[in-house]
């Protein structure tokens, strides 16, 4: 048995999750505006903000959040600064009940 096809198939799935991983908007490219037309053209999108940092960002009034989650402000880095843009987090106080 050779370990050709072995080798071939590994270095076709490092491959395909290095592309997967480089296709995701890195914020640090973009302006601000941009950014933020991104995020409103989709709705929610997974953005890099930093060499090893990524991110779920939504709309303002999003249903993109876990159940549990709502969007909140979040700051992103961009090339014109920082940018205010919506994350979802569990929320500060809870109601009983």
């Amino acid at each position: 048995m050779s370990l050709r096809p072995i080798a071939l198939t590994s270095a076709a799935i490092m491959l395909a999750f290095t592309t997967y991983a480089q296709a995701r908007p890195d914020t640090r490219t973009m302006t601000c505006q941009q950014t933020q037309a991104l995020i409103q053209s989709r709705g929610s999108v997974v953005l890099t903000t930093g060499p090893n940092t990524y991110a779920l960002y939504v709309r303002q009034y999003s249903s993109a959040c876990n159940y549990s989650e709502i969007p909140a402000i979040a700051y992103v880095p961009t090339l014109d600064g920082q940018c205010q843009v919506y994350g979802c987090r569990e929320p500060l106080y809870t109601p009983p009940g």
